[in-house]
């Protein structure tokens, strides 16, 4: 029978208080806590252990497990996790894969249900998963919460496939998690009454207060694309327990960095009180979704991280159910299993392109739909802009950044959807990706149709992936798993995506991050105007144009 004792500055932030003490841990629970003197000046801190509440693990492109070895060195012991993304590829099967996967490690993953599969009916999705299967899903004990409920017109409809989906979750007990973004007054009040509890997409500190004065919990999301950080923290003030922190989706490169640890650093900065600022990363997300994690508490699990200080919040040691898994930014012992190519999940079956299937034809128009994307987040503007034409054909105009951008159905051979967007620079050669939310068909932005055409079919070559190619060079991640993961160690898969990165910004990309938030402009659930498989979508009237 294991034992474990640490010494150090104990925190218990409901209590709000400090003291230097010691912590015996056997057999993976919290045995003692004895208090030795007041706090002591120059001790290293005990806390208990960051919960990112809402993340997309295949966003990080890398399987659970490798996911747990990036973010137990940042204190990071459990997430909240929608396997949504996965789910709209393979259905069932991918779920079943993140959870299995996930349970090879002892990072604490607590998986949802997950509510739109498809996430509308003006896409093609891998799989579809009816209310039946989101029941089956939710009676599973490590199924913790039914994920997103994205289709927020069906909660207003009444539709009826959505409300068995809510319903099931509540006579289960179990949480229901909302997706509102800009739902404001009544609307966002029919929403919240029909039993959705969370919201994680508030753009501004006015629409988080809508919705938290009627009951809501907010998450304060800071990822990869989406950064609602500096608009909404200041609520965590007066609202301290129904605040949550969250990343949402958070690229490899990104998750090397840092984690919610980052998010308290920066909270204690704006002079946030440290109290409040744990009990949104390490208590309220146990409290809501019932979570098996440990809060430094009496027979408690023995999660729990030792930190240098508390500015900064650089993680010395973290621990889950009693074990050593990280110690001073490295793992420590061999507890992630590499998983073999044979055992990998996808769904890919198109054929390669030619370059006559990314034509526009010029029809005389005199002004054309443009999406402009918006750095650091999900929405887009709908613009207009005078056409670029060659041959009769509308084409790329690097020159006032207006692109043509496409969207290949990735599941069987179909016409390619063909838009424009503004704001990615490219200046030469084209990206692609097969993580395209919510449906994950291939999608990709260029400065030339050849180039477009290389870029899409090197992912259909790699049966998923992300690409970027120009200037006599190219570079390929492949993401074997589904077309979103890795199964690479990853460490590995993120230096890889700093350099594929990096060369896309180098093509003249002047994005934060080029990748990301070329996935989200196939997110039709979030305004204003996106692409889908099927054509331009219209996010504020809910129709392709």
């Amino acid at each position: 029978m294991s034992k474990l004792k640490v010494e150090g500055n104990i925190i218990h932030i409901t209590e709000r208080n400090i003291f230097f003490g010691e912590i015996a841990v056997e057999a993976g629970k919290i045995k003692s806590i004895t208090k030795i003197s007041d706090q002591r000046e120059g001790a290293h801190f005990i806390s208990p252990g960051f919960i990112d509440s809402h993340v997309h693990i295949e966003s990080s492109m890398l399987i659970p497990s490798e996911f747990a070895r990036l973010a137990v060195v940042h204190g990071t012991v459990s997430t909240v996790s929608d396997p949504h993304e996965i789910a709209n590829v393979c259905g069932m099967e991918g779920v079943e894969f993140m959870i299995e996967n996930g349970n090879t490690v002892p990072f604490k993953f607590n998986f949802g249900a997950p509510s739109c599969v498809p996430a509308t009916i003006f896409e093609t999705a891998g799989a579809e998963l009816n209310h039946d299967d989101v029941k089956a899903l939710l009676e599973r004990p490590e199924i913790k919460y039914l994920s997103e409920m994205m289709n927020f017109p069906g909660v207003l409809y009444k539709d009826e496939e959505v409300l068995k989906k809510i319903a099931a979750a509540h006579q289960l007990g179990k949480p229901v998690d909302g997706h509102a973004p800009g739902l404001r007054g009544d609307a966002v009040q029919q929403y919240i009454d029909a039993g959705i509890s969370t919201d994680h997409e508030c753009f501004t500190a006015e629409e988080a207060m809508d919705k938290l004065q009627r009951g809501m919990k907010i998450l304060i999301r800071e990822g990869s694309a989406a950064k609602n950080f500096e608009a909404l923290i200041g609520l965590l003030n007066d609202w301290p327990e129904m605040i949550m922190f969250c990343s949402d989706d958070k690229h490899p490169d990104s998750l090397v960095e840092n984690h919610i640890n980052q998010l308290c650093a920066r909270a204690v900065e704006k002079g946030t009180d440290i109290f409040k600022i744990l009990q949104a990363a390490c208590i309220n997300p146990v409290l809501h979704y019932k979570l098996d994690v440990g809060t430094l508490q009496l027979n408690d699990p023995a999660d729990f991280i030792v930190i240098e200080d508390l500015k900064n919040f650089r993680v010395k040691q973290t621990y889950i159910d009693g074990l050593l898994l990280a110690e001073n930014g490295k793992t420590v012992g061999d507890w992630v299993k590499h998983i073999e190519d044979k055992e990998s999940v996808n769904h890919f079956h198109c054929s390669l392109k030619r370059e006559d299937d990314f034509v526009y034809a010029f029809t005389r128009q005199e002004e054309i739909p443009v999406i402009e994307a918006l750095d650091g987040q999900l929405i887009t503007n709908r613009l207009s802009a005078k056409p670029k034409v060659s041959n009769q054909n509308i084409i790329s105009d690097p020159e006032n950044d207006i692109l043509k951008m496409v969207v290949v159905n990735r599941y069987h051979d179909a016409p390619v959807a063909v838009s424009f967007v503004k704001n990615f620079g490219l200046k030469h050669g084209a990206i692609a990706s097969s993580v395209a939310h919510d449906s994950h068909n291939i999608i990709a932005v260029g400065a030339d149709d050849k180039s477009i055409c290389e870029a899409v079919n090197l992912v259909i070559q790699e049966t998923g992936g992300v690409v970027a190619l120009g200037n006599g060079k190219k570079e390929v991640l492949a993401l074997p798993v589904a077309g979103l993961m890795s199964n690479q160690n990853g460490y590995k898969v993120a230096k890889s995506y700093t350099s594929i990165d990096k060369f896309a910004k180098d093509l003249g990309s002047t994005l934060l991050a080029p990748f990301m938030t070329l996935s989200f402009m196939a997110l039709l659930v979030i305004p204003h105007l996106k692409l889908s498989d099927k054509g331009l979508f219209n996010g504020d009237e809910f129709k392709l144009i």
